[in-house]
């Protein structure tokens, strides 16, 4: 078990001893913009930065949180970066990719056993963006089993002595998911960003539990071709970085928007809805009101709205569409990029039993348990999903900005801290808990931003802070996001092994 060594401090005030702001550790920690800009004044080079990763790699293998190295071919790319012949404004910066997205000569296996000899022929729209950027690919990163479930247990890949990706912060506890590797990597502070996937969480969730921060793209905002699919209705690829300013810089890479500045507080309008800030744990609860106070202090307005019918009618549409597309998308990504496998094939060797279980009950047969013990045929259910549920969602989310008149709503990113490794960590009811808050922007398409805000003082692990946005708004919640960050300060990093 590790933890942060500065984590408990014992004598001071609650609000106190929430670690952040002011910490040296905190402050001294790299960026993205400023180790690329060290780069190319000469101050360090890329094949040093390739190789501080490779170490931490090694240093942090009891994470599990890589898939596949790239070591070699992340060196001869940083030779170039450092002979000039390649340039950009990542040029030289070490990233992870998330295991179900495709990098050229690597597989994407979504961490199962099945896809592990599949290697891709080029790289996915969006990591050729990062790439041509200058970023170096140096490992995939591990993840929950094909996407499906929120705890990043999986016996596929492992390199540490436990099955499953653990938590720098505390190794005994989960990375979240789906994007666990890529979360724990940033979060040990091994790489300074990376690419993951999130269909109701799974970038923000990772990026909260592991003191990163992480953004949830509106729908179609960034490319999602070339990636190992649960929903097209839901699936975006997102970034995960240290600090909501290296997030800003990445964002604005892939899209070619101007610079972002942080905002301004006095006057903003933050939307809290109780169904989001209900049955939080300790450390969660006592962040969130540290952070609502320290923003109100800087002149933040808080609003209360109601999004009881959000929660209710996201209970209606959000697993229907996921199941289903779940069957019908990855039978299209198999056939257009491995036709020799079949769906049946890909799930007779999933080695994870929660991920194992919801394929063969539910994916495969296309039925839907019911609250009566029933099972009911998913087609017609997720028609009326698509059809009928998920408009009425993204209008209530429309109508709660603006008649609230809120620039965003406000949240704990995750209602409780990272929870104990292990296949119990994959329940139906952690997975329910841990994406409640999460869930119901994705299957709006709306864009989320989560904020690292402090760690907590019973278990010294991070707790983030989420902002959802309307559709189109995510460099207007880059730049809030910038400003609470500026109020809150970055968080330390675990200690190294």
């Amino acid at each position: 078990m590790r933890r942060l060594r500065s984590a408990m401090i014992g004598g001071a005030s609650a609000s106190a001893l929430l670690i952040g702001a002011g910490s040296t550790a905190a402050q001294e920690r790299a960026s993205v913009a400023g180790t690329v800009d060290a780069i190319v004044a000469g101050e360090t080079s890329a094949d040093a930065a390739v190789q501080d990763a490779l170490a931490a790699f090694e240093a942090w293998s009891e994470l599990n949180a890589v898939a596949v190295l790239d070591g070699e071919r992340a060196l001869e790319r940083a030779q170039a970066v450092d002979a000039g012949e390649v340039s950009g404004p990542l040029a030289g910066l070490p990233i992870v990719v998330k295991d179900n997205t495709q990098v050229e000569g690597l597989p994407a296996s979504a961490g199962t056993p099945a896809l592990r000899s599949v290697f891709s022929e080029e790289s996915a729209p969006i990591v050729e963006r990062l790439t041509l950027a200058g970023a170096i690919v140096v490992a995939t990163s591990n993840m929950h089993e094909l996407a499906f479930g929120i705890s990043g247990w999986n016996p596929v890949y492992q390199t540490g002595s436990e099955p499953g990706v653990r938590n720098p912060y505390d190794t005994s506890r989960f990375a979240g998911g789906s994007s666990s590797g890529t979360g724990a990597l940033v979060g040990a502070g091994a790489v300074l960003a990376g690419l993951g996937t999130d269909t109701g969480g799974s970038v923000r969730v990772p990026a909260a539990i592991n003191g990163a921060a992480g953004l949830r793209p509106t729908m179609e905002r960034y490319p999602a071709e070339g990636i190992v699919p649960i929903s097209s209705t839901r699936d975006t690829p997102g970034f995960i970085a240290a600090t909501v300013a290296d997030i800003e810089l990445l964002d604005r890479v892939v899209t070619g928007d101007d610079e972002a500045r942080a905002a301004d507080l006095d006057g903003l309008r933050l939307g809290i809805a109780p169904g989001f800030t209900a049955d939080l744990d300790g450390d969660v609860q006592a962040v969130w009101d540290d952070t609502i106070a320290r923003l109100e202090e800087a002149g933040v307005e808080m609003v209360d709205v109601d999004a009881s019918s959000i929660f209710e009618l996201n209970a209606t549409l959000s697993f229907p569409i996921a199941f289903y597309e779940g069957r019908r998308d990855l039978v299209a990504y198999l056939e257009a990029y491995a036709p020799e496998l079949t769906i049946e094939d890909v799930v007779s060797d999933i080695a994870s039993p929660d991920v194992k279980g919801t394929y063969e009950m539910i994916v495969l047969p296309g039925q839907l348990p019911m609250p009566d013990g029933t099972m009911a045929e998913l087609g017609p259910i997720y028609e009326t999903a698509i059809s009928e549920g998920r408009p009425a969602l993204i209008a209530e989310y429309e109508s709660l900005f603006d008649e609230g008149g809120i620039d965003a709503l406000i949240f704990p990113t995750v209602p409780q801290v990272a929870g104990m490794a292990g296949p119990e960590a994959s329940s139906p009811e952690m997975f329910n808990r841990i994406i409640r808050n999460t869930d119901p922007g994705s299957n709006a398409g709306l864009p989320g931003l989560s904020v690292p805000a402090a760690l907590g003082t019973e278990t010294g692990l991070p707790v983030g802070i989420e902002l959802d946005g309307p559709a189109g708004s995510d460099r207007r919640l880059i730049e809030i996001g910038l400003a609470i960050e500026d109020v809150l300060g970055p968080l330390p990093r675990p200690d190294a092994p």
